[in-house]
């Protein structure tokens, strides 16, 4: 599986972002795919994830600011970004886990800055 991501960039604080992911490669059904990020010398969070039913899963942090969407179709997930703070800063990994195997993207920054 491979993932392509993109969207990422600067923003000042209040504003939005989307990102995008598109997975490839061999795919399986009822993976979940979506959204984590990571700043320097912090574990990797959750952020958002999405099942193929869609069944969603949000980080506490991001709650009613992001919003996750899937188009099964295209193999894509979008994550929506809303009232970005300047905590929201980080790298943002696309995943796509199956079973117990788990794939991430490159990571695309987000910089939330006035």
């Amino acid at each position: 599986v491979q993932l392509q991501a993109s969207g990422g960039g600067s923003v000042q604080p209040g504003g939005s972002l989307t990102l995008s992911c598109v997975a490839s490669g061999r795919l399986y059904s009822d993976a979940v795919m979506g959204w984590y990020r990571q700043t320097p010398g912090s574990v990797r969070e959750l952020v958002a994830v999405m099942s193929e039913s869609g069944n969603t899963n949000y980080g506490e942090p991001v709650k009613g600011r992001f919003s996750i969407s899937r188009d099964i179709a295209k193999n894509t997930v979008t994550l929506t970004m809303n009232s970005l703070k300047r905590e929201d800063t980080a790298v943002y990994y696309c995943s796509y886990v199956f079973s117990a195997e788990v794939f991430w993207g490159q990571g695309t920054l987000v910089t939330v800055s006035s």
